[in-house]
């Protein structure tokens, strides 16, 4: 007796392919998981579906999901409230503070809350103060302020 592929066969890999995007956040399981939903209730209106035209449904249902969603995401990004949130060099962009130490050969070394950061710019006395305006890797630019 051959197997036949039922409307909730694909409901439940669809739930198990959701589970699947639960455990492990790839977004490729969750649109799966959507297409096999939508699979099994083509099965569910088209009951004399044949397998070969349900795995093409749900691969064609796959594919056209995963790209629509990829080109969404590419057009619209998430969009924070504090975008520098794990971006700790950045956060402190813009900010002005006092040198420590004096710049030499454009290179110097200031501390920032808890940490010691390295500085790039125009050799300034201790006591120059100086805005942070930008980060390469791990050492600020600094420019002078008049």
């Amino acid at each position: 007796m051959p197997f036949i592929v039922d409307f909730w066969h694909w409901w439940v890999l669809g739930v198990g392919l959701i589970i699947i995007e639960i455990l492990l956040p790839t977004f490729f399981a969750l649109w799966m998981g959507i297409a096999a939903f939508i699979t099994g209730l083509f099965l569910f209106i088209f009951p004399d579906l044949s397998w070969q035209y349900q795995l093409l449904i749900f691969a064609l249902l796959s594919i056209v999901s995963i790209v629509v969603w990829r080109q969404y995401y590419r057009d619209h990004p998430l969009r924070s409230d504090q975008p520098n949130l794990n971006k700790r060099g950045e956060q402190y962009i813009g900010r002005i503070i006092t040198l420590q130490t004096p710049i030499v050969d454009g290179v110097g070394k200031i501390k920032l809350d808890d940490s010691t950061w390295k500085i790039q710019g125009v050799d300034s006395p201790a006591g120059k103060k100086v805005r942070i305006v930008a980060l390469n890797n791990v050492v600020f630019t600094v420019e002078s302020i008049d």
